[in-house]
């Protein structure tokens, strides 16, 4: 029989606790090209720790937490990265007694059914007027979270703040004050590339 998973309920503790995760299952070294083409020494792969029972649930308390003092009515962000955590965050968020709805956009419109840009909504559900939070794994450049924000604004939302799970530190912290939008990092790159 698994062992019972038992939340961290100091903010520290949870935080190092999935540190430890991400460098067990997602962060490596060696060269790998990015999304954005561009060569890197090192990588992080987080859907292993994202779809890890504990590592999921950690991530989840650990937004909450950052979310806290926020009022956000909807997460979400870009297919594939953000579709685990806002799930997670969702059904978190419930459980904790504050609710806050997931939503994920796709990168290309479907072609068929509803031809839906951006999913998890109700019929009679819509993010016009809304406080948004979009949230990414690992955020480069930002150009996977504007393309998320983007299409969240267009359906009339308020971005709220833009949150990742690790900024890997090449430019999306000064992309978003550009842009002047509210960014924050669980974690950055170098935190795991000091050892």
């Amino acid at each position: 029989m698994p062992a019972k998973l038992v939340l961290k309920s100091d903010p520290k503790t949870a935080r190092e606790r999935l540190k430890v995760i991400i460098r067990a299952r997602s962060f490596g070294l060696g060269e790998v090209t990015l999304v954005s083409g561009r060569k890197s020494h090192f990588y992080f792969n987080l859907k292993p720790t994202m779809l890890d029972p504990e590592g999921a649930a950690l991530i989840a308390q650990l937004v909450l937490d950052a979310l806290a003092e926020e009022k956000i009515d909807y997460i979400g962000g870009l297919e594939m990265g953000a579709v685990p955590i806002a799930g997670a965050i969702a059904a978190f968020s419930a459980l904790a007694g504050k609710p806050i709805p997931a939503f994920f956009v796709r990168k290309q419109p479907k072609e068929h059914g509803a031809k839906l840009a951006i999913e998890g909504l109700a019929p009679s559900e819509t993010l016009h007027g809304k406080r948004v939070a979009v949230i990414e794994d690992v955020t480069t450049t930002g150009g996977s979270a504007m393309k998320a924000l983007a299409a969240a604004k267009d359906a009339g939302a308020v971005i709220a703040l833009i949150l990742t799970i690790v900024d890997r530190q090449e430019g999306a912290a000064e992309a978003f004050a550009t842009a002047g939008l509210p960014f924050r990092a669980l974690f950055t790159a170098d935190e795991f590339l000091r050892g």
